[in-house]
């Protein structure tokens, strides 16, 4: 009778979880338990719960979070393990970054989200919609979020981005679980969006969050390997100097990654770690004054130019790349940039193909990196 009983759990597990039109197996499905790219986090799969393990990125010997998935149709198991226990699918979901939202929205899940911070970020049009509505609420900064608002739209889980050296303030004291979603912190394109293939499991939507990172996955290697056969590899760097730095990411960064994949030589691979270095700006005129490229992200009404470059900060005319034009912008207040190109890497590579070797993809046009405006 035990045995019984155990088999029909089973069974109404999988069930629960699989969407209407969904097929019950696959034979180009990913193993579920087997990560390829990402570093931050680990999926062990067992008879009436999955355990997901995320890693400190700050500190590689201990874990940031251990998460127990147990279905919400199902009674709580004697046997879970230690860690904090999600209930999925999750329903009424406070999310604090658009990265989050548009991934949510992509597994087809938005009706979840009842609440985010920061809404003036938030480019999905889900999210728009629901905060016109009145559907999802305001709950204001994401450092210091409206807390009594999310007791009284019921939020039963949190999805956050961690720091180093930071809590969640109130939002802790809420009893409910919070996702610490860290996986800004991957050094590699492909292990950033497979993170993607955790919030599927939070949302019980595993088969359609492994197919969008499959798909990905085989347009990145196709581009990647469209890449390596340029004829040459011209130099790059990135952004601009804030304040009195300039933040120079390092040789393992993910834009470094980025510049390689696009086949390119990355002005300041010499800089180890995946974080960024601040560096004055004589070092950094110093080392990229003959790159080939210049690229800069930014967020403002009108288009950046040259003289807007010159006015700012009159040294930046030094560079070669701004002598001969070979600047290129993407203005994140009007290209999706942020939120899609982390659970699709594929989508930015092109563009920074189209940028290097503009011959090997004829016809593109640009999602985000255009040149420069003129003065």
């Amino acid at each position: 009778m035990k045995r019984l009983i155990l088999l029909i759990s089973l069974v109404y597990l999988v069930v629960s979880c699989r969407q209407p039109g969904q097929p019950s197996s696959s034979t180009e499905a990913l193993l579920p338990d087997t990560i390829l790219y990402a570093q931050g986090f680990s999926i062990h799969t067992h008879d009436h719960y999955k355990l997901v393990e995320v890693r400190d990125p700050w500190d590689s010997t201990r874990l940031l979070q251990r998460y127990v998935l147990v279905d919400r149709h199902l009674p709580l198991p004697e046997d879970l393990p230690r860690g904090l226990i999600v209930r999925t699918p999750l329903q009424n979901v406070v999310v604090y970054s658009s990265v989050h939202a548009s991934i949510i929205e992509e597994l087809g899940e938005i009706d979840r989200i009842v609440g985010v911070c920061e809404p003036q970020y938030m480019e999905s049009p889900g999210i728009r919609r629901g905060l016109r509505t009145g559907r999802i609420a305001d709950l204001g900064m994401s450092t210091a979020p409206n807390v009594e608002k999310m007791i009284d739209i019921s939020a039963e889980c949190i999805i956050a981005s961690p720091f180093q050296n930071s809590n969640y303030g109130q939002a802790e004291k809420l009893g409910i679980p919070i996702i610490e979603a860290a996986d800004y912190m991957e050094a590699l394109p492909l292990g950033r969006a497979e993170w993607g293939r955790f919030y599927g499991l939070l949302f019980c939507q595993q088969a359609k969050a492994d197919s969008i990172f499959r798909v990905t996955e085989k347009r990145y290697m196709e581009l990647k390997t469209l890449a390596e056969t340029a004829a040459d590899r011209p130099s790059v760097f990135s952004e601009k100097r804030y304040g009195s730095f300039w933040y120079i990411p390092g040789n393992d960064s993910y834009v470094a990654h980025f510049f390689r994949d696009a086949g390119a030589m990355y002005r300041f691979g010499n800089i180890p770690g995946q974080g960024s270095t601040p560096l004055a700006f004589e070092k950094v005129l110093d080392q990229a004054i003959h790159a080939d490229f210049w690229l800069i992200k930014y967020n403002q009404a009108e288009e950046m130019s040259y003289e807007d470059l010159r006015i700012e900060y009159t040294p930046y005319e030094n560079f070669d790349a701004f002598k001969r034009r070979n600047i290129y912008t993407c203005n994140t207040g009007k290209t999706p940039y942020y939120e899609e190109f982390p659970i699709h890497p594929d989508y930015l590579l092109k563009d920074l193909i189209h940028v290097f070797h503009p011959d090997l993809l004829p016809g593109y046009t640009p999602r985000y990196y255009r040149r420069m405006a003129e003065d």
